[in-house]
């Protein structure tokens, strides 16, 4: 039996934006889950990916930036870790700290730029970011004798970055 195109998506509608799962859809629509099932395979086969869509609505809804947030807070935790790693370890020579705060300041970058392209809010922390990593290579690459005060500083600083703008 043919279904009107109203049907087909009034499916798609539900499965990508109310999240339903494709038995769901189909008992709301009163179709059978095969058809549902058959229409989201055809429709992929031409381009229109029900799941991409469903993937994207559902980060766009529940927010790039609420993901971003969590990646970001996991991060600057580590990121202390690490830094206390770095300044407690008695055995790591001042250019071992040195290299390993260049990596740190690297992934920071790194983690940074993809946080603000999810969440453009938290577009002044990547700023604030870029200024931490260019200040810690200057400071390995021209004053590596203080790259242990650095290390003391770095770590409530980077804190309070992330209070102010993040």
């Amino acid at each position: 039996m043919a279904h009107p195109p109203e049907t087909r998506a009034a499916a798609r509608a539900a499965y990508v934006f109310e999240r339903l799962p494709l038995d769901a859809v189909a008992a709301r629509l009163e179709l059978g889950a095969a058809t549902v099932r058959r229409w989201k395979a055809q429709d992929a086969a031409t381009g229109d990916d029900w799941d991409k869509a469903r993937a994207a609505t559902a980060l766009s809804r529940e927010g790039a930036g609420t993901i971003a947030q969590l990646v970001l807070t996991d991060f600057l935790a580590m990121y202390q870790a690490t830094v206390e790693g770095l300044r407690e370890d008695a055995d790591i020579s001042p250019m071992a700290r040195a290299e390993g705060l260049s990596r740190l300041a690297d992934a920071f970058t790194k983690t940074m730029n993809a946080v603000a392209k999810a969440s453009p809010e938290l577009h002044r922390f990547a700023v604030a970011n870029e200024l931490l990593r260019d200040l810690a290579g200057f400071v390995r690459r021209d004053f590596p004798e203080h790259v242990d005060a650095l290390l003391e500083i770095l770590e409530p600083f980077a804190a309070d970055v992330a209070r102010r703008y993040g």
